[in-house]
C-alpha cells in the first residue's frame, strides 16, 4: 500500500524524520502488512476492525514497553498464525536511514521476550531503543486515566521519560527486579543482611534516578501546559509520593540515607504485607484543572479528555525540540471527540510540532483540513493482504 497523494509545500519545511517503510508479518489482524510513506502525518481510515489501531501497535513497540496495549506478547501474534510476529521499520533522520526490526523471539516464543535489532545488529535490551525513537500516544482506553489507580499513571508518565532519558527504562527494570528479590527473601523468613543490603541499596540508587528524572519532566510539561495559549485546557502536574516530599525537603545526600534507613526499619511490615511500602512504585501523578483550580479526578469526561490531549501534546512538543531521537505521535480515534474549533486547533497544533503524527478514524471527512499537508491511507477489511 502507497500514499498516493501530491506532496504540498509544508513537506519541504519539516525536518526530515519519521517513518518511510513498515512492514509487519503475522501482526493482530495482518499476515502480511507493508506501506512506503513519506515524512508527513500520517492519516489512516476505515470502519471498525478494519486495523487502524493495530498499525499503531506496532508502532508503539519501537520503544521499550509492551506496546499501547500493554498485551502480552504471545497475543499479538495473528490468531491463524504458527508463526511469531515481527515488525520492520525504516526510518529517516535527515540524510540517514536507520533500520528497526522487533519482534516476538522465534526461537523461544513461549518465553514472552521479544528479540530487537538495529541497523541488522541485535541488542541486548529494549531498552536501547529509546535511544533512537520518542513516542507518545493517546487511546480511547486511556480515557479513564484520571479516575483509576495511580500505577497507569505512573505508567503514562514513565513512557513520557523514556523520551527525554534513555536510561529510564532500564533503571525502571533494575528497580522492578531488586523490588521482587527483596519481597521474595522477606518472605522466606530468613536470609543473608548483606545480600538484602545490596538489593536496597540498588532501590536507593535507582529509586532516587526514577524520581528525578519523572520530577524533572513533570517539572517541563507543566511549564510548557502554563505558557502555551491554545484552545486545549491548562494544567498544572505534580508528582506526589513520600519520596518526592523527601527531594523537596532534603539534601540529596540526606535522601539516601533516609531511605535506607526506611527500607530497613520496614522490612517487617513489608514481609506482612508482601510489598514494599516506600519508594517510586507508589508515587502518583497528579493533575490540576487550573480554570477551574479543579483535580482532573473531579473534572467532567470531556473535560478529563481535554486535558489529556493538552498534556500528550505538551509532551510531543518538548519532544520536537529536546530529544536527538525521533519522534513520533499517535492519537487514535481522538478527532470523533473534538468540536470543530478543537479539531482545528489540533491539526494546526500537529502541523506546528512538525513531527510524524499519526492519526486514525472512522470517518474521512473530519480530517480534510488536513488534505495537502498529510498523507491519507484507507484500510478497507483486516483480512486483506497489503502490500505495496
Amino acid at each position: 500500500m502507497t500514499a498516493a497523494q501530491p506532496k504540498s509545500s509544508y513537506e519541504t519545511d519539516i525536518p526530515m524524520r519519521g517513518v518511510e517503510r513498515l512492514n509487519l508479518t503475522h501482526f493482530r489482524c495482518y499476515e502480511i502488512f507493508s506501506v512506503s510513506l513519506d515524512l508527513r502525518p500520517v492519516i489512516l481510515t476505515g470502519p471498525n476492525g478494519a486495523g487502524k489501531t493495530n498499525l499503531l501497535e506496532a508502532l508503539s513497540y519501537l520503544i521499550p514497553g509492551r506496546g499501547l496495549r500493554r498485551a502480552r506478547l504471545s497475543e499479538v501474534t495473528r490468531q491463524t498464525s504458527s508463526d511469531p510476529w515481527a515488525i520492520s521499520v525504516q526510518l529517516k533522520d535527515q540524510d540517514a536511514g536507520i533500520q528497526i526490526g522487533t519482534g516476538l523471539d522465534p526461537e523461544t516464543p513461549e518465553s514472552e521476550r521479544r528479540v530487537t535489532r538495529i541497523n541488522g545488529e541485535k541488542v541486548k535490551s529494549q531498552s536501547v531503543l529509546a535511544e533512537w525513537v520518542s513516542m507518545v500516544w493517546l487511546t480511547p482506553q486511556m480515557d479513564r486515566l484520571f479516575l483509576e489507580g495511580p500505577q497507569g499513571r505512573r505508567g503514562f508518565l514513565d513512557r513520557l521519560v523514556y523520551g527525554f532519558d534513555p536510561g529510564h527504562a532500564q533503571r525502571l527494570s533494575r528497580y522492578e527486579k531488586a523490588l521482587k528479590e527483596r519481597t521474595f527473601l522477606l518472605r522466606q523468613g530468613h536470609y543473608d543482611r548483606h545480600w538484602i543490603e545490596g538489593l536496597e541499596e540498588n532501590l536507593v540508587n535507582d529509586g532516587i534516578a526514577i524520581t528525578v528524572a519523572r520530577r524533572e519532566v513533570v517539572g517541563q510539561l507543566s511549564a510548557v501546559l502554563q505558557s502555551q495559549e491554545t484552545f486545549f485546557p491548562c494544567a498544572d502536574l505534580s508528582l506526589r509520593g513520600d519520596l518526592e516530599t523527601l527531594l523537596y525537603q532534603r539534601s540529596l545526600f540526606d535522601i539516601e540515607e533516609d531511605v535506607r534507613r526506611l527500607l530497613a526499619e520496614g522490612r517487617e511490615q513489608d514481609r506482612l504485607t508482601g510489598r514494599t511500602s516506600f519508594g517510586p512504585h507508589r508515587s502518583d501523578l497528579m493533575a490540576v484543572f487550573l480554570e477551574k483550580n479543579q483535580p482532573a479526578a473531579l473534572c467532567s469526561t470531556g473535560e478529563q479528555k481535554a486535558l489529556l490531549l493538552s498534556i500528550v501534546m505538551a509532551s510531543a512538543h518538548l519532544l520536537s525540540i529536546r530529544t536527538g531521537a525521533i519522534p513520533l505521535l499517535l492519537l487514535d480515534e481522538v478527532v470523533a471527540h473534538l468540536d470543530e474549533a478543537r479539531r482545528s486547533a489540533l491539526f494546526d497544533a500537529i502541523l506546528k510540532l512538525k513531527i510524524q503524527a499519526w492519526l486514525t478514524g472512522t470517518d474521512a471527512s473530519l480530517f480534510k483540513e488536513l488534505e495537502g499537508n498529510a498523507q491519507f491511507l484507507s484500510l478497507k477489511e483486516a483480512r486483506l493482504v497489503s502490500k505495496t
